[in-house]
């Protein structure tokens, strides 16, 4: 991947927030985001005390224990020109939800605001800050983009992974016809209603099915898990990957849902 003006940019200082589920459950992610951002000119550090955004917490009304965490982190990334995640999810908390959690608090507020202002979502950082523009990686296949509720309706996540996409070799996007539409995931929702959400899912996996994509990719590790579940569960052939492992070049080995050998 090449940045269209990478001689006028600083090394930025670059903390990776891993996130929990790319951490505990793929964190093929989490390397493909670091080679991302080093191939890009920046210094990556991925601070080994990162927590949880916090966001489980704040969903279910616990607001003194998302205000903790929160303050942990605000810390933890004090340093760094931005903060950069492979996920919509956890950097609409931290970047909208932050501010929010310490409005009026006078220590920190402004530190809230400030860390909102540097924390952005990968493939929004490489396109909207980096301005990378082409890919040297390549991808033989047919992808299907799912856009996660976070990175779009928090983030305006949506022509940025496809503009990427569309420059990987062999690759060729095909898009659902609805590819806007909830997963059912949504964190604890699909804890606290499993009917509706598996009902969603269903649909989801339907739409993906229709496309004849091979795969399907997305900007969440949460809903790629959910869709990954329930597409082995009907049986279908279709692989599960997070955009970050394509556009990386490591898209080779087994995808979410699959197991070694």
């Amino acid at each position: 991947m090449t940045n269209s003006d990478s001689t006028s940019k600083p090394p930025f200082q670059v903390g990776l927030f891993a996130t929990c589920l790319v951490d505990m459950f793929r964190p093929q992610v989490g390397f493909a985001a670091v080679d991302l951002l080093e191939k890009n000119g920046c210094v990556v550090s991925v601070p080994a005390d990162q927590p949880c955004c916090g966001q489980p917490a704040y969903n279910s009304g616990d607001t003194e224990t998302s205000k903790a965490i929160a303050r942990g982190i605000i810390e933890t990334f004090d340093a760094y020109d931005y903060v950069v995640a492979p996920s919509g999810s956890c950097t609409g908390m931290i970047s909208h939800h932050y501010p929010t959690l310490f409005e009026g608090d006078p220590e920190w507020a402004p530190r809230a605001l400030n860390l909102a202002r540097r924390t952005f979502e990968l493939v929004a950082f490489l396109t909207d800050v980096l301005k990378v523009e082409t890919t040297d990686t390549a991808y033989e296949g047919t992808v299907t983009y799912h856009d996660s509720c976070s990175g779009l309706r928090e983030l305006k996540i949506k022509q940025q992974p496809r503009k990427l996409l569309n420059a990987v070799s062999g690759l060729t996007l095909t898009e659902m016809a609805q590819p806007e539409i909830c997963c059912g995931f949504g964190g604890t929702f699909c804890v606290k209603y499993p009917d509706i959400s598996n009902k969603m899912v269903s649909d989801k996996t339907a739409d993906i099915c229709a496309t004849g994509a091979d795969t399907v990719l997305a900007g969440d590790l949460g809903c790629l898990m959910n869709m990954a579940g329930k597409l082995h569960r009907e049986g279908k052939p279709v692989r599960v990957r997070h955009v970050a492992e394509v556009l990386a070049g490591m898209a080779n080995g087994p995808a979410i849902g699959e197991r070694e050998g």
